[in-house]
C-alpha cells in the first residue's frame, strides 16, 4: 500500500491511496482513543528514548521531553534531550520506528510499503537528507520527496477541480504549520502539476504559542503546551483566552500575532506580484486555523480564499495522490533556494562566491572555464537568497571538495597541497543539477579526471 506522510512540527499525519481512495491513518492511542495524528515528540531519560504518544506517557512520569524536533534538522549534530544525547540521525530514525509500529496498529494494519514524505518547500538540503535517511534505515521504502505546499496543491484539485477552469488554473498555497511558513504558487494542468514560485521562513504555530505564553508566566515547555491547546480552541467568537487562571484578552493577542501574520503576507506578495490568474487561495497547515489568519487572508484576497476541511491533514492527502499511479499525475516542483559555490582567487589569497542557482530551478547548470591553479577548493553553500552577488539570509554550508586540476596530483593528499596559480591549465566542466527530492548534484570534469557528490549527505551520517 502507498501512504504519504507529512511530519509535522508538533504532529504527523499519514494517509493512505486506497484504490481511488485517499483516507487519513488513525492510530490507537495508549488512553484508548482513535485518533488521526501521531505526536512529533521524543522524551528520554538516563540515556532511554521514547517517542510519539509513549513519549507523551513518559513526559508525564517526569521524562525530559523534546516537542518540535523537526525544526532541529538542519543539521547531523546532537541534540540535548535532558540528560540525553542523541544525534539528528539517531533522533529521526528513532522517530520513524515508532511510527511505523504505530502503523501496525493504526486502521493501515500493515508496515508501509511504498512511502513519499514532505518537506517545508525551502528546505535546505541537511533537512531533506536527514528526513529521507532516517525515514528510510527505520524501513520505510521512501520512493520521493515533494514540498508541502506542492503537495497541498494536489490535494485542492483533486477536491475543487471545478474552480479550475479555462486560463485560470494557478493556485497560491499559504501553509502556516507548526513551525515553518511556506507560500507556493502551483500551476494545476489535467494531468501537470507545476510549482513556479516558492517562499517561506520559521515561522508557525510555535511563535503564536510563545507570544501566548508571554502574557501568562515565565516560560518552559510545560506552559508551551499549555498554552498551545488553548490556542487551538480559539475560534471566530473568542473573546479572552484563559491560561493558569491568568485572562488574556482576545484582541491582546491578535495584536501580539499581528507581526507575524502580517510577515507571512509580505512572503506571499512576494511570489504573487501581479498574478492575476490565480484561481483560489489554499489555506493549509495546524496554525492557519487562527481567525486572525483568515480574516487577513479574506482582506486580501476575497472570496478565492479556501480553507481545506482537513488543515492537517491536506498535505498527506496530496502526497498519497501525488505519488499513485493510478492517479496519473505529474508533479513538476522548482526549487527555490539559492545555492552557490565559494572558489579560489588570486593563488588561494582571495575567496569569491559564485551563484549557481538564484532562484526557482528549472534544469541543469554548466560552468566551463580553463583551471587558472593546481587544485580546486569548491566550498558549498545554500542560502535564502543572492543579493549584489553576496550570499544573504539563512547560510547553510552544504558540503567541500577538493580537486585536483594539475594531472600529477590526482590520487594524492590534496589537503596537504598549497593552491598555486598555475594558468593555462586544462579546461574544467561542472554540472549542476537539482533532483526530484530537491538534492544538488554535482559532477566535475576535468583531463579525464571526474568527481562527483550528492549534496546534502552529512559526514559519518
Amino acid at each position: 500500500m502507498r501512504i504519504g506522510i507529512d511530519f509535522g512540527t508538533t504532529r504527523t499525519v499519514v494517509a493512505a491511496a486506497d484504490r481511488g481512495n485517499y483516507p487519513v491513518v488513525v492510530f490507537e492511542t495508549p488512553w484508548g482513543e482513535a485518533s488521526d495524528c501521531f505526536p512529533s515528540i521524543a522524551a528520554a531519560r538516563r540515556g532511554a528514548l521514547a517517542f510519539g504518544f509513549e513519549a507523551a506517557l513518559r513526559i508525564e512520569q517526569g521524562w525530559s521531553p523534546l516537542r518540535s524536533m523537526k525544526s532541529l534538522l538542519s543539521a547531523n549534530r546532537p541534540v540535548a534531550v535532558g540528560d540525553t544525547e542523541v544525534s539528528a540521525m539517531e533522533l529521526v530514525r528513532g522517530y520513524a520506528e515508532a511510527l511505523q509500529a504505530a502503523l501496525r496498529n493504526s486502521n493501515l494494519g500493515a508496515d508501509a510499503a511504498a512511502t513519499a514524505l514532505a518537506v517545508p518547500a525551502n528546505a535546505k538540503s541537511g533537512q531533506r537528507f536527514l528526513t529521507l535517511e532516517g525515514f528510510r534505515r527505520a524501513g520505510f521504502e521512501v520512493v520521493g520527496m515533494l514540498g508541502e505546499p506542492a503537495a497541498a496543491g494536489v490535494e485542492f484539485a483533486h477536491r475543487y477541480a471545478r474552480t479550475l477552469r479555462g486560463a485560470r488554473q494557478r493556485v497560491l498555497v499559504y501553509d502556516l504549520g507548526g513551525g515553518t511558513f511556506d507560500a507556493s504558487i502551483v500551476d494545476m494542468g489535467d494531468s501537470r502539476h507545476e510549482v513556479l514560485r516558492s517562499a517561506g521562513a520559521r515561522i508557525g504555530g510555535d511563535d503564536f504559542d510563545r507570544l501566548l505564553a508571554e502574557r501568562v508566566g515565565a516560560i518552559d515547555a510545560a506552559l508551551l503546551e499549555r498554552c498551545r491547546v488553548e490556542k487551538e480552541r480559539i475560534h471566530a467568537n473568542t473573546r479572552r483566552v484563559v491560561v493558569d487562571g491568568v485572562t488574556v484578552p482576545i484582541d491582546e493577542y491578535y495584536e501580539a500575532c499581528a507581526p507575524l501574520v502580517e510577515r507571512t503576507l509580505a512572503i506571499t506578495e512576494s511570489i504573487v506580484g501581479d498574478d492575476d490568474d490565480i484561481a483560489g487561495v489554499y489555506v493549509v497547515g495546524g496554525a492557519s486555523a487562527l481567525p486572525i489568519v483568515a480574516r487577513r487572508l479574506r482582506e486580501r484576497f476575497g472570496r478565492r480564499v479556501h480553507r481545506t476541511l482537513y488543515p492537517s491533514g491536506a498535505t498527506a492527502i496530496g502526497l498519497a495522490i501525488a505519488f499513485d499511479p493510478e492517479a496519473g499525475l505529474e508533479v513538476d516542483e522548482r526549487h527555490s533556494r539559492a545555492f552557490g559555490v565559494f572558489r579560489e582567487r588570486a593563488g588561494g589569497d582571495e575567496v569569491a562566491f559564485d551563484p549557481i542557482f538564484e532562484g526557482p530551478v528549472s534544469g541543469p547548470c554548466v560552468r566551463r572555464y580553463r583551471a587558472a591553479h593546481n587544485i580546486g577548493h569548491f566550498r558549498f553553500l545554500e542560502c535564502d537568497r543572492v543579493e549584489d552577488g553576496t550570499p544573504t539570509g539563512e547560510l547553510n554550508p552544504s558540503g567541500e571538495l577538493l580537486f585536483a586540476f594539475a594531472p600529477e596530483l590526482v590520487g594524492r593528499d590534496l589537503s596537504r597541497i598549497p593552491v598555486v596559480r598555475t594558468e593555462p591549465g586544462p579546461e574544467v566542466e561542472e554540472r549542476y543539477t537539482v533532483d526530484r527530492d530537491g538534492f544538488v548534484a554535482v559532477e566535475i570534469l576535468c583531463a579525464g579526471h571526474r568527481a562527483a557528490l550528492r549534496l546534502g549527505a552529512h559526514p559519518g551520517a
